[in-house]
């Protein structure tokens, strides 16, 4: 057990980015907001057979990548634990995660570690989910993200990671969820952040009175923003007023624009996401005469730029209602003719589904944290035993864009050692800056026999 007057080194980081240190009888203690190279004290908060989880109440020894952090709420407010660091040391460690994910979990090494993609690391996030909160005792309505470990909204004046514009909203939001008729029935207010409008979807458990639909009206007249209704499940969002039915953000580099709806899953950050896309098709090089597959398409984000350089490109997708949209963006960008698309369940899909849905050149994979198992496994099968997809030709590159590098590393480790591949290159992807979330793009070329 970790003593109170016990000086512990901080060794590294972890991937929730705590520090980690070894107390005098060998166990691991994980320290929130400690920071490799310092010596602290701690608090034990969390105690079990193998690990400890601890808070800092003294520190000793500083580490000269320890910053002040900019947003008054830090420590408070749940999210951005991270901006105690510098941000290069950030990225930095971001990039060790992943390659030490590859390495021990994967047991792959890649064989290039491409420069890590970053961005502002202020004013980026353009997608949030705020909490809204009536606090009778306090007299007043919050609306923020929740502070950490609590299930509390945090009193923020301001949010330092989300657009300047957008931040500068918070207090007027609490003022207005005031002042209408029910606010302890209005719990959320979505955000999403187009190239040219703000919209913000609020979720209410009882209808909305007239009075607070026109209180709405004129927020968003004074505001310049989007209000989106959702009194349900988020099939049932609703733009308050039919002509705020469409937000978009562009893709400049291939001529694209992707429409998009406030629920709509797109990318947090936008200037990030340009970088992203362009990296990745770089790394894909799709020819005029190949054929591509985009597995787990969404709306398009990539499936419409490798369209302007493919022969053809086939989007897959879980989901028939996400497909449709995928089509629609497609003809709104003039490229119908060289994609098509399709809805398969990818979390159960194996050799025979490969074989269905055709071979191709190369494929772009882009799943959620979950990964994109039951593909690597199905290159897997076909690789040690063909006659499962008679005649079936695997892609010659995959480039794999990943939220999760534990997943990926799983994944890799299929494809490098029993599917034929070779991990080519890998690097880091800074998509949530001051937060430990670690987005990455690896490069898999098939070794030929």
């Amino acid at each position: 057990m970790t003593a109170s007057t016990e000086w512990l080194s901080v060794e590294s980081l972890d991937l929730d980015g705590q520090g980690v240190a070894h107390n005098a009888e060998g166990k691991v203690v994980f320290i929130e907001g400690a920071l490799p190279g310092e010596q602290v004290q701690v608090s034990v908060f969390r105690r079990k057979n193998q690990w400890e989880q601890a808070t800092i109440t003294a520190l000793r020894r500083e580490s000269s990548q320890r910053v002040t952090p900019r947003c008054p709420h830090f420590g408070t407010c749940g999210g951005c634990n991270m901006q105690h660091l510098q941000p290069s040391a950030q990225l930095a460690t971001k990039q060790r995660a992943l390659e030490d994910g590859l390495r021990h979990l994967g047991k792959v090494k890649p064989e290039q570690v491409l420069r890590p993609i970053e961005g502002p690391a202020w004013g980026y996030r353009y997608r949030a989910r705020l909490s809204v909160r009536l606090v009778a005792k306090k007299g007043k309505v919050l609306v923020g993200f929740h502070e950490r470990k609590s299930s509390h909204v945090a009193d923020m004046s301001r949010c330092e990671v989300l657009p300047p514009h957008l931040s500068a909203l918070l207090p007027r939001l609490a003022d207005l969820i005031g002042s209408m008729d029910h606010p302890d029935r209005l719990p959320q207010i979505e955000v999403a952040v187009g190239d040219d409008v703000v919209a913000l979807v609020l979720r209410h458990l009882a209808p909305l009175t007239a009075a607070d639909l026109q209180r709405l009206r004129d927020f968003a007249a004074q505001h310049s923003v989007q209000w989106w209704l959702q009194p349900h499940d988020p099939a049932t969002v609703r733009p308050l007023d039919a002509r705020d039915a469409v937000l978009s953000y562009s893709l400049p580099e291939f001529g694209i624009t992707m429409r998009f709806r406030p629920t709509d899953f797109t990318q947090v950050n936008h200037q990030i996401n340009r970088t992203l896309v362009t990296r990745a098709l770089r790394l894909l090089d799709p020819q005029p005469a190949e054929r591509v597959i985009d597995w787990f398409c969404g709306l398009g984000n990539f499936t419409l730029p490798i369209a302007t350089l493919a022969r053809e490109v086939l989007g897959i997708e879980g989901s028939a209602a996400l497909v449709e949209r995928s089509r629609e963006n497609a003809a709104f960008n003039g490229l119908s003719a060289k994609t098509r698309f399709a809805a398969s369940n990818l979390f159960e899909i194996d050799t025979r589904g490969l074989a269905a849905l055709g071979a191709a050149d190369k494929w772009l994979i882009d799943p959620p944290r979950e990964g994109a198992f039951a593909l690597a496994k199905a290159l897997a099968d076909v690789a040690l035993n063909p006659g499962a997809a008679p005649g079936y030709r695997p892609p010659r590159r995959i480039v794999y864009v990943s939220c999760n590098p534990a997943t990926l590393a799983r994944d890799a480790g299929l494809l490098v050692h029993q599917a034929g591949y070779t991990l080519a290159a890998a690097g880091a992807v800074n998509m949530f800056p001051h937060t430990a979330h670690v987005e990455s793009l690896a490069v898999f070329d098939r070794v030929e026999p």
